[in-house]
């Protein structure tokens, strides 16, 4: 009696993993086993960076923010306060992108927020 191995099914699972190694440098593309267990370790690597790109674009915004800030003769912390007491509810991502394409419109928000004692 021929043996059974369930060619198609695993023939299948191993395809599924190696299409998900493409672009893989040399073994960790063409061999299942290496290349299952590096697309193992990228899927651990991709949950734990989309936590970190959130934090390390918020840090982006506030350097963006901070250094636009300083240009017109304000701290950040005195801007962002500023802008609190004045009721003006813009995040950082629409500051740093005012700061860096409008800069008249951020000019106005920092007077405002001067203004603001």
């Amino acid at each position: 009696m021929p043996r059974v191995t369930n060619v198609p099914a695993t023939r299948r699972r191993r395809k599924k993993w190696l299409r998900r190694a493409k672009g893989f440098f040399s073994g960790r593309r063409k061999l299942y086993r290496t290349a299952r267990e590096t697309v193992q370790r990228a899927l651990r690597f991709a949950t734990g960076h989309r936590r970190l790109k959130k934090r390390q674009f918020r840090a982006l915004w506030n350097t963006r923010i901070n250094a636009a800030c300083r240009k017109e003769g304000i701290s950040y912390s005195r801007f962002i306060a500023g802008l609190k007491r004045a009721k003006i509810e813009l995040d950082r991502k629409s500051l740093a992108d005012l700061a860096v394409r409008n800069g008249e419109v951020f000019k106005k928000l920092v007077n405002i927020s001067k203004s603001q004692k």
